[in-house]
């Protein structure tokens, strides 16, 4: 089947099977490996991508159902050499442990704060609790995350 699909602001046309999961598409073929495989079932979050701007998984999204999109994963999020505020404030909040959770926690936050610009502490728990951290008790992943909300109103 031949697919197209915009992936990190670079038009992709392929000829791909259609009943690929789009988690082995973008590591195996585009070498994308910011997009993790932890579960494969959809629990974890660790594969999260954004689609048109929704958070998605990409271990359950088949690569048919690319066509026609705006793919953005953790290597397109920033902008040039200028890291994402969720990215940065990742890094000044030491909410990185062992990373395996940050690409899909990063992408779910980016497009929650996107919409909800001013959010709670509870509506930003709220907002990962798709996204599983075995590292952390999640608190710098959540001052993080209200930082960088923040910062997304002033720009």
């Amino acid at each position: 089947m031949l697919i197209s699909f915009c992936l990190n602001g670079e038009l992709k046309k392929l000829n791909i099977s259609p009943n690929r999961r789009v988690t082995d598409l973008l590591r195996e073929d585009f070498g994308l490996t910011g997009t993790k495989e932890g579960c494969g079932t959809g629990e974890c979050g660790a594969c999260t991508i954004l689609a048109d701007g929704e958070p998605r998984l990409s271990c359950l999204m088949l690569a048919a159902q690319l066509e026609g999109k705006k793919i953005v994963t953790i290597e397109g999020l920033s902008d040039g050499q200028k890291l994402h505020p969720v990215q940065q404030a990742f890094i000044d909040y030491g909410a990185v442990q062992c990373g395996f959770c940050s690409p899909g926690m990063i992408l779910s936050a980016a497009a929650f704060l996107r919409q909800t610009p001013e959010p709670s502490r509870d509506q930003i728990r709220e907002s990962i609790s798709g996204n599983l951290c075995r590292c952390t008790g999640y608190q710098k992943i959540v001052d993080a995350l209200e930082a960088a909300a923040k910062i997304m109103q002033e720009e």
